[in-house]
């Protein structure tokens, strides 16, 4: 049998909660972004609804894998802060108070790190604004009083923001984008919370902005198909990029 090199696709990993989970839903921002690196780079969801920050830093070193797993990371995405920011007497159980969150995110920006994916390889997206009617409706369908509130999801944005820049990590700061000059966010969100498809057009756009700069220089992975020599395809499918 004829040696050859393994082929070793880098990664992009989406780290998040429901609306992070939920990306590759079809028109999902992250199958989106999927489509976009097909070819050059795997995008893994790491996406688990109803996690919060606190459940997020606990996990991720499982995720992570063992020695020399970030050496193909190219950029990881953390999105947390919708489920922290739930108010504590309404649903204590996913709620984390606004200090912790921030303590959080900067742990889970240390752990990346120490596994070796540096800062400039990490992008903080912020939970999005809440449009509570809409929230309200869902929440009363589930025999619950509303949950979480727009302007406490905006002081977790800002937490996130700040943080980091702490770490020296990028952000999408999708909670002022959504508002900018007064529009209307709620065409972003299906329920208030989670995204439409407007909403995932927005996130893959504007998150596209911030990792093409960091994915720009991977080579295409394995020959066009019009190159490989049609009478020894081996020469050209078997030999290192």
């Amino acid at each position: 049998m004829s040696k050859f090199t393994p082929v070793v696709w880098p990664k992009v990993i989406l780290f998040g909660d429901s609306i992070t989970q939920f990306s590759f839903q079809s028109h999902g921002w992250g199958a989106e972004i999927a489509n976009k690196l097909a070819r050059k780079c795997d995008v893994v969801n790491r996406g688990l609804s109803g996690y919060n920050s606190r459940w997020a830093k606990v996990v991720l070193p499982r995720l992570l894998g063992g020695q020399n797993s970030a050496e193909h990371i190219a950029a990881v995405t953390v999105f947390f802060g919708a489920n922290d920011c739930s108010l504590e007497d309404k649903n204590p159980q996913q709620h984390v108070p606004l200090q912790e969150y921030s303590e959080n995110l900067k742990d889970v920006g240390k752990l990346l790190s120490s596994a070796g994916v540096s800062s400039d390889r990490i992008i903080f997206i912020t939970p999005p604004p809440l449009h509570e009617p809409a929230w309200e409706k869902e929440c009363l369908l589930k025999g619950s009083p509303l949950n979480r509130s727009h302007a406490v999801a905006g002081q977790y944005a800002e937490a996130c923001v700040r943080a980091a820049g702490q770490v020296g990590a990028d952000v999408l700061d999708l909670w002022t984008l959504m508002q900018k000059d007064g529009q209307d966010y709620s065409v972003y969100l299906s329920d208030g919370l989670h995204l439409s498809e407007q909403g995932n057009q927005f996130v893959a756009q504007h998150l596209w902005g911030l990792l093409e700069s960091r994915v720009a220089d991977l080579p295409f992975i394995l020959p066009y198909w019009g190159d490989v020599d049609p009478s020894s395809p081996e020469s050209s499918l078997l030999r290192d990029q």
